[in-house]
């Protein structure tokens, strides 16, 4: 159908909310409450405009469309009322402007510019005094600067299916908080910084470690090592102007070098051990008549998920550590050795798309000897700080490879960035396991793509392998539902705690949407497509390892190193 937006005809879609038509024409009408893909709640009122034929202004994100309605976006009493929806939210707001993490990148700061606010009209006097709630090793939280506009409550809850926080009291005393008001860390919370990723103001940040790293660099009793994950290559160039996807690899090895890093390695390289390992579980499970369906354990959230609110599925999960926590095992073990290094002496920094990350390098099932294997982890986010800190372009830096020996990957490592990519990996070698034969065509397209649940069969040796891909908690609880109820056709089972995998992880640059996620996805799958070398058993620094330190996957080395084991939580809901 067509309507009249400021004297012009776009089209609409029967059913559709006005604002969906309003960005399809690209009319920007501004919003803090409203989430793609999740029903409008209309919060804010930021997006009102005037409909002819309507006495008061409307929420454009809650109003259907209708044939003919004539529409005026920029009214003088449209934004008259965003105003002084603005003025009213920065009465009772802190004015640390300059010390937020948010600076320059905060939404509600961004709007007061956009319209004009330039003096304090009200002024609040405070009923509460809120502090910042600390306690979660990934997630702080500051109700100060709350604005109430409920997106990562309806993310958490909706999204993610894990409602650690929500609107607690009543009127002027109403704040987002979690169960009985208790800190994060005894909360249902998962740490995967979903609630990061759509908050408009700094209400919500991850738990920030660039302090310590910065001093351990500065440390000449430390010897200081980095890893980098697969999915922060093709974002963090978007920290620094460049289009969604711009792939960064060796420039970030060559920056992180500039920082002061000793060693830089590739997590890619221990994402192929991962699959050498977990492909190796699952083959021992399908021939022995192991726990099915086999679940992965490279998300930490995921993890976290599964213990809080799945513990009859613990079984399931695979033993295997996370890419993250096995390179940090054996750089304070085999390269420690290699090196002639003492590991209390090591300072290893994982630099992750993620914000459950940090979370998992504290637990303590993944340290040895009283010392975690990863000291450090910085967020995407973290990491373009500190090069804006040290005046380091990573886009403008000549390209290095990483270091030995763990520095050589395949394109399958690569591909765990994404939804999907695990599985994709682990099927490539689990077919080789089985058959001796690499797969026919090693592109697995039904587990491809940024769908919330994906299934594929693939047939080995005349056997039907089930898989299933899960991305978002939510989903992954409703596919765990099925397997519960009694559904069997599944062998294998992939999940990411983030929508779309690491490279839309609660550690990655803010303000992306599904067309950079998109982006992202591509570019990962464009290396699978161009590089020679696409199975993580053709991994040649991975078979050396096997043949110089760990003799083979599953052996007595592998498991005291690469494999751990997680429990039941109990929590306060």
């Amino acid at each position: 159908m067509q309507i009249e937006v400021n004297n012009r005809m776009i089209e609409a879609r029967p059913g559709e909310m006005l604002l969906t038509a309003l960005r399809r024409a690209h009319v920007n009408v501004p919003t803090l409450c409203n989430l793609e893909h999740l029903t409008p709640t209309g919060a804010c009122r930021l997006c009102v405009v005037e409909v002819e034929g309507q006495r008061n202004l409307v929420p454009s994100c809650a109003f259907p469309v209708q044939e003919g309605m004539k529409v005026r976006t920029h009214s003088p009493r449209a934004v008259g009322a965003r105003k002084t929806i603005v003025e009213l939210l920065l009465a009772n707001h802190p004015d640390d402007c300059l010390y937020c993490v948010r600076n320059n990148n905060c939404t509600l700061q961004s709007l007061a510019a956009e319209l004009g606010v330039r003096e304090r009209r009200f002024r609040a006097e405070r009923s509460n005094t809120y502090h910042a709630d600390t306690s979660s090793a990934s997630i702080v939280r500051d109700p100060s600067k709350c604005i109430l506009c409920g997106k990562c409550v309806r993310v958490c809850e909706e999204v993610q299916g894990v409602a650690a926080i929500d609107f607690i009291h009543r009127g002027s005393r109403t704040h987002v908080g979690t169960a009985f008001d208790q800190g994060l860390n005894v909360s249902s919370c998962i740490n995967c910084g979903q609630c990061i990723m759509v908050c408009p103001t700094s209400a919500l940040r991850e738990q920030s470690a660039i302090k310590e790293v910065l001093d351990a660099l500065r440390n000449p009793d430390r010897f200081v090592v980095v890893q980098h994950a697969p999915a922060v290559s093709v974002t963090l160039a978007e920290e620094f102007g460049l289009r969604p996807g711009a792939d960064v690899d060796g420039c970030l090895t060559a920056a992180l070098r500039r920082l002061g890093f000793r060693r830089v390695f590739d997590t890619s390289f221990s994402a192929d051990l991962t699959i050498m390992e977990e492909a190796s579980e699952l083959v021992r499970r399908l021939r022995t008549g192991g726990r099915l369906p086999m679940l992965t354990s490279c998300s930490p959230g995921w993890i976290k998920y599964v213990e809080e609110f799945h513990p009859d599925f613990v079984p399931n999960l695979s033993t295997c550590k996370s890419p993250q926590q096995m390179l940090g095992a054996l750089i304070k073990s085999f390269f420690a050795q290699r090196e002639g290094l003492d590991p209390a002496k090591i300072y290893s920094v994982a630099i992750m798309p993620c914000t459950a990350k940090k979370f998992e390098a504290g637990r303590p099932e993944l340290g040895r000897d009283g010392r975690p294997d990863v000291d450090a982890v910085l967020t995407t986010r973290e990491l373009a700080r500190i090069f804006r800190l040290r005046g380091i372009d990573p886009t403008r830096v000549v390209p290095e490879s990483a270091d030995h020996p763990f520095g050589e990957r395949t394109t399958a490592g690569k591909l765990f960035g994404a939804t999907g990519g695990v599985m994709e990996a682990a099927l490539r070698t689990a077919h080789h396991l089985l058959t001796g034969r690499e797969l026919e065509e090693l592109k697995v397209k039904p587990v491809r793509g940024l769908e919330g649940v994906k299934e594929a069969r693939v047939r080995i040796n005349g056997v039907e392998l089930g898989v299933a891909v899960a991305s978002g908690l939510a989903n992954a609880g409703r596919l765990l539902g099925e397997v519960r109820a009694g559904r069997a056709d599944l062998q294998f089972i992939e999940v990411m705690t983030c929508p779309g995998g690491c490279i839309a992880g609660g550690g990655q640059p803010l303000g992306a949407d599904r067309d950079a996620v998109r982006a992202r996805m591509r570019a990962l799958y464009q290396i699978d497509r161009d590089e020679p070398v696409r199975v993580s058993h053709r991994n040649e620094a991975v078979r050396r390892l096997y043949d110089e330190f760990l003799d083979e996957p599953l052996s007595e080395a592998s498991h005291r190193l690469l494999h751990t084991h997680y429990h039941a939580r109990e929590v306060i809901r």
